[in-house]
């Protein structure tokens, strides 16, 4: 892909799409079909960045499996256990958190001695709350450069018992310990310290759980958190991955400030994925919804502005924020303090691009004011290397001028085909 993607105006949306599978899911059901008993044949598998990683670390721990790109589906054949390499190796996993983070708790599990490192970006993104945790659980982790940030060191040793986790920054050490305690020798109670943010994906990390056999046992509103050890997880034969509703949501969102319509295939109205309320906010916002049993439809209609909590949702919560540009009042994004420590400091990158094109923006320790934009400019976008950003920003195509986006290539992060599938319901 080109160093800069310009965009020209749109003239309205309207089509039919086919979704890749969610990242979160893929990479999540990825790690419990290796460490299964059994094979696993994983169906509409995403194929993206953050998954070549975590498949290029199984296949460095002599996990065997067979990938059909054109057919977005996996063979695994599980080990039933713990993660193992007799050799010291070192896994790089880029900036896939959905990847490094899990494979730091699981290679905590055996006698190993892997490092863990990832691109400067997860460098600068601070692991020493998941690491913490570990150790308190027996694990031998250190830091290799950076005291509290990759690169880490593992020997294993980590054994489960009583242990706490910080649960205010990411979901993802809570999700990343949970995947990994089943396979501990002792019985493992979690105590969450803090409010937990991104509370879904918890719900999303426990469904899955359940569907390789293991029970999580969640007690006083997602405080404490109990599993038995010395447990197996077991393949449930075949798992069909649901279409990802954070990528989907560029698409509603198009809809709502430009169609026409846009159906989007593959989403249930019950799906696993907490994404799935941002089509509840769209329509609260004014957007007219229609569900089928295995899609939905987006149509115009008003854009009314909103103030909401997104700390469930912080990725549907930059689109969100985007619709205040179209939007009759202001659009107020509040409790997304941890948009600063994702691919890039959101926060910051929101607010100082949407300036560029006219917007006023009110930005906070952890919230976001976005305003009507009365003119729109034409500008040039830095994306920070953060596919959301670039897929966001793609939307101020529909206000009449033109966007230019800077490494548009960001988007193979979680959506190589996120451009492709955007023109599809152009109109111009």
């Amino acid at each position: 892909m080109k160093k800069s993607l310009t965009l020209k105006p749109v003239k309205y949306i309207n089509g039919e799409l086919n979704l890749p599978g969610s990242k979160s899911i893929s990479n999540r059901v990825l790690l419990l079909s290796a460490l299964s008993t059994g094979n696993t044949i994983l169906k509409n598998l995403l194929y993206s960045d953050d998954v070549n990683h975590m498949l290029n670390a199984l296949s460095k721990l002599g996990i065997s499996f067979f990938l059909n790109k054109s057919k977005s589906t996996c063979e695994i054949k599980g080990v039933s256990g713990p993660l193992f390499s007799k050799k010291k190796i070192t896994l790089f996993l880029g900036n896939a958190g959905t990847a490094i983070r899990p494979l730091l708790a699981v290679l905590s599990l055996k006698k190993n001695k892997i490092i863990l490192t990832g691109d400067d970006r997860m460098k600068e993104r601070p692991i020493f709350h998941l690491v913490d945790s570990l150790q308190k659980g027996g694990a031998n982790i250190s830091y290799l450069n950076k005291r509290e940030y990759f690169p880490v060191y593992i020997k294993g040793g980590f054994l489960g018992g009583e242990i706490t986790v910080n649960g205010t920054i990411s979901s993802q050490f809570l999700s990343s310990l949970l995947m990994a305690v089943p396979l501990a020798q002792l019985d493992t109670k979690i105590i969450v310290e803090g409010n937990l943010v991104s509370k879904p994906y918890i719900d999303l990390t426990i469904n899955l759980m359940k569907k390789f056999g293991i029970i999580v046992d969640v007690l006083d509103n997602y405080k404490y958190f109990y599993i038995k050890g010395n447990q197996k997880y077991i393949s449930p034969g075949e798992y069909f991955i649901e279409s990802d509703i954070s990528s989907a949501t560029y698409f509603l969102a198009a809809a709502a400030i430009k169609g026409g319509s846009v159906k989007i295939n593959g989403i249930k109205k019950d799906s696993i994925q907490g994404d799935i309320d941002f089509v509840n906010i769209l329509k609260k916002m004014g957007a007219s919804i229609i569900w089928n049993k295995n899609s939905l439809i987006c149509k115009k209609n008003n854009l009314f502005g909103i103030t909401i909590d997104c700390n469930h949702i912080p990725d549907a919560a930059m689109t969100i924020a985007m619709l205040g540009l179209f939007s009759n009042t202001f659009v107020h994004v509040k409790n997304i303090y941890n948009w600063r420590v994702k691919e890039t400091d959101r926060l910051y990158a929101m607010t100082t691009e949407l300036k560029k094109i006219g917007a006023q923006v009110q930005e906070g320790a952890d919230f976001i004011i976005i305003h009507p934009v009365k003119k729109f400019l034409h500008a040039t976008i830095n994306t920070y290397n953060d596919h959301r950003i670039a897929m966001c920003f793609s939307l101020v195509s529909l206000s009449g001028v033109p966007i230019t986006l800077l490494n548009p290539a960001c988007v193979n992060k979680t959506f190589p085909l996120f451009f492709e599938k955007f023109y599809s319901i152009c109109h111009y």
